[in-house]
């Protein structure tokens, strides 16, 4: 039985790196299957020749899917076997697979580039960023503690959807709240690219998405210069609320003050 699970593991494993290298010709990598020694023996292992960072995060990609259906196997092997001992290791390691955060090493709003254009309306799309949004609102049901694992669940389908459907008109709804996400995380950089993919890929976007950048710019990152200029576009095209308006124009005034400050003492 052990032999015809790794042999099915390999399988899906092979199927799903052929796919991936198939679809996108990213680079010469190419697969290769050797064999290694372990505890258990020589077992066969596929690596990726000549790979490059999107090569091995789909390897990796592919190697969770097929490390899940390996123990999907033992639970349904070891229940019809009746060994109940090995049938609870088998489900407490899937549980604890399922709950490990497990991360979007490539960044979505980077490989998809300013010029996507959210602008159809897909059932799909649309479902997926619904399952995103239900996602985080349970990672935040509690005011004080954030299921960080749940929020990066939610952040791993508003990828999913920026990557399946890019016409999709909720690619720009899905980049603003990953930048949302990502900026709990204290990513700040990956945070502002993809508020400004909000902005780029629907120029008439609800979400503040030019303000969030500016002020992440200006009290993260310190790149007051293009804070200040996101600023300014930012209470001429957007639709904010109050308290980020009034916000806004006093960073504008302090900011330009400070520029002008600069200039003089040169």
């Amino acid at each position: 039985m052990a032999r015809t699970i790794l042999t099915v593991v390999l399988i899906v494993l092979l199927n799903v790196l052929i796919g991936c290298n198939n679809d996108v010709d990213k680079s010469s990598a190419r697969l290769m299957l050797v064999r290694e020694k372990t505890s258990f023996g020589s077992i066969p292992v596929v690596r990726v020749a000549g790979a490059g960072e999107v090569d091995i995060v789909e390897q990796i990609v592919a190697n969770r899917q097929a490390y899940r259906q390996g123990l999907e196997l033992l639970v349904e092997y070891y229940a019809e076997e009746g060994n109940n001992m090995k049938l609870r290791w088998a489900k407490k390691e899937l549980v604890a697979l399922e709950a490990m955060a497990q991360y979007n090493y490539i960044v979505e709003a980077g490989l998809a580039g300013p010029d996507l254009k959210a602008s159809t309306s897909i059932q799909q799309a649309d479902e997926l960023y619904e399952q995103a949004l239900q996602l985080e609102k349970k990672a935040r049901e509690l005011i004080v503690i954030v299921d960080e694992n749940l929020l990066r669940r939610a952040l791993d389908k508003y990828n999913q959807l920026i990557r399946n459907y890019p016409s999709s008109d909720k690619i720009d709804d899905a980049a603003y709240k990953a930048g949302g996400t990502y900026r709990h995380f204290n990513d700040y950089t990956i945070a502002v690219l993809y508020y400004q993919r909000a902005y780029q890929w629907d120029p008439d976007t609800i979400h503040p998405a030019m303000f969030k950048a500016a002020y992440i710019l200006d009290r993260h990152l310190h790149r007051r210069a293009e804070a200040l200029e996101l600023y300014r576009q930012a209470v001429k095209n957007e639709s904010l609320s109050f308290n980020y308006k009034e916000f806004a124009e006093t960073r504008i005034e302090e900011l330009t003050k400070s520029d002008e400050s600069l200039k003089e003492s040169k």
